[in-house]
């Protein structure tokens, strides 16, 4: 974890919502006026060279590349377009493999998901847009695209193994568990990327979750939300929103402990922070090391 993103989880801890996003205009700012500075220290590069290192340090057998990205952490070295980023990775899949993104969404704010549905019981999967960033929310509108209808976690993907990937998250019994994208990517040769950002994002780790459910060491809550999710067609259905959360604090930073050497890379391209894994690796290490007592929870 960096010194910057230390300190932001501190003063969110601690200081009221308007006077971190005081704090964070102020930062911007002053990054800004710094970014010919940063530049000249780190370098630039642009989608295509982005590609290249990736074709040098991904596996060469996938099906599946499932990306989370932040256009803002990855500023002020890259100097391309968030379209352009997009294209390249579409390129970099091609026709036979399937390029998937988060599209989640947890309240106008960003924060209390709970208190956003219960106060509007909709989710529209053409109308509300991802909270991942802005390279998510231009793929989920691209043509051809599918997205899971699902309120919180949906994901969307293009290409051969889309339409399977996507299929039925409404009709599962939890959001990460057995008949979800993440038991699809987990069962499939699936590298998850991460682009401007660390593991800490690595959204797979829920599935090992979902899947031990009761017999998960870490004890936890679940809430019932009664919802209407209205698919691509305009059809309504009815939804149960179930968030699970659990008596103790994740920390994900345990993560290369709990996983096998090697099968978690992280790395920087012009300072730029970067990682991959396995999602089925992922999952399975996890399982294991639940099985063990160990998990990324803190006691």
């Amino acid at each position: 974890m960096s010194l910057i993103e230390r300190l932001s989880g501190l003063a969110v801890g601690h200081l009221s919502s308007q006077r971190v996003a005081t704090l964070r205009g102020h930062y911007h700012t002053l990054r800004t006026r710094l970014h010919p500075i940063i530049r000249a220290v780190n370098g630039t590069f642009d989608a295509a060279l982005l590609r290249e290192d990736l074709e040098a340090r991904l596996p060469k057998e996938f099906e599946i590349l499932m990306v989370h990205s932040s256009l803002n952490h990855m500023l002020p070295m890259y100097v391309g377009s968030p379209l352009e980023l997009l294209h390249e990775l579409m390129a970099f899949c091609g026709p036979d493999r399937t390029l998937a993104m988060p599209a989640f969404y947890f309240g106008e704010a960003g924060g209390d998901v709970v208190g956003a549905y219960r106060d509007r019981p909709l989710f529209d999967v053409r109308r509300i847009p991802s909270q991942m960033g802005i390279v998510t929310e231009l793929f989920r509108r691209g043509k051809g695209v599918r997205q899971s209808l699902h309120p919180t976690h949906r994901v969307a993907a293009l290409g051969p193994l889309a339409a399977d990937l996507t299929a039925g998250h409404e009709r599962a019994a939890s959001t990460f568990g057995v008949g979800t994208p993440f038991d699809f990517m987990a069962t499939h040769e699936t590298v998850v990327l991460g682009l401007g950002k660390p593991f800490e994002v690595l959204t797979q780790v829920h599935h090992a979750e979902a899947l031990l459910g009761d017999r998960f060491p870490v004890p936890s809550d679940e809430i019932s939300v009664p919802i209407t999710v209205r698919d691509e067609k305009g059809i309504d259905r009815p939804f149960t929103l179930q968030v699970r959360r659990f008596k103790r604090e994740r920390d994900m930073w345990r993560l290369p402990q709990l996983m096998g050497p090697g099968r978690l890379k992280s790395w920087t391209f012009h300072r730029v922070p970067m990682f991959s894994a396995k999602a089925g690796e992922v999952t399975a290490d996890l399982v294991a090391a639940a099985g063990q007592g160990r998990t990324l929870y803190v006691r």
